[in-house]
């Protein structure tokens, strides 16, 4: 499987990493991964293929590169309130997917992906890192009983995200609101209080 080259010599240019990140996700919203070169984003980004190729081994290596990039700022710390923390989460998921092509982006690549390289980068750089994060968030809680010990966290996990899936094929709009009811009903299925507050 290729993963993204290491730096060696002068120090990359991290305007030029931006700028081709950047191409390489408007390529893939508008043309798919099928569609996209490394040529076009390398003309969209202003710079050369083999500055591409210096920085990412492939073109899969490439596109999942860009697509992770967006998740890569939600990333924070842990707070003293879990349930708040599982919000969060869930928030910077919906505000990834629900960006202009954000859903429509990751759906292509995913029906496209026959290139087993590709389905496993997606998998380790993108569905992993927020299954960990949402997987680490529900059993901090569960160790500090906030949580049923026997809570089934892998579960509670893809409840997590596939909610917003099954409201989405239904073709209707995602409510605003998704995130902090996706969270209550996670945490209630995991024998979780939800503080008066969070409730609202």
């Amino acid at each position: 499987m290729a993963t993204s080259k290491a730096a060696t010599g002068r120090p990359r240019d991290p305007d030029i990493d931006a700028a081709v990140l950047a191409s390489a996700r408007s390529l893939l919203a508008s043309h798919g991964y099928e569609a996209m070169s490394v040529v076009a984003v390398a003309d969209a980004a202003g710079t050369t293929r083999q500055a591409i190729y210096r920085r990412w081994a492939t073109k899969a290596d490439l596109a999942t590169a860009a697509i992770a990039s967006l998740s890569q700022a939600d990333q924070r710390p842990d707070t003293d309130d879990p349930f708040a923390d599982l919000v969060l989460e869930l928030g910077a998921y919906y505000q990834g997917v629900t960006r202009p092509n954000g859903i429509s982006m990751v759906g292509s690549m995913l029906q496209e992906a026959t290139d087993p390289d590709l389905k496993a980068l997606f998998r380790e750089r993108i569905i992993e890192p927020r299954r960990e994060r949402l997987r680490h968030i529900l059993q901090r809680s569960v160790d500090a009983g906030l949580l049923d010990a026997g809570a089934d966290i892998d579960y509670a996990v893809a409840a997590c995200t596939g909610t917003f899936y099954a409201l989405h094929l239904t073709g209707k709009p995602i409510p605003k609101t998704w995130a902090k009811r996706t969270a209550a009903l996670v945490w209630r299925s995991c024998g979780g209080g939800i503080p008066t507050e969070q409730a609202k």
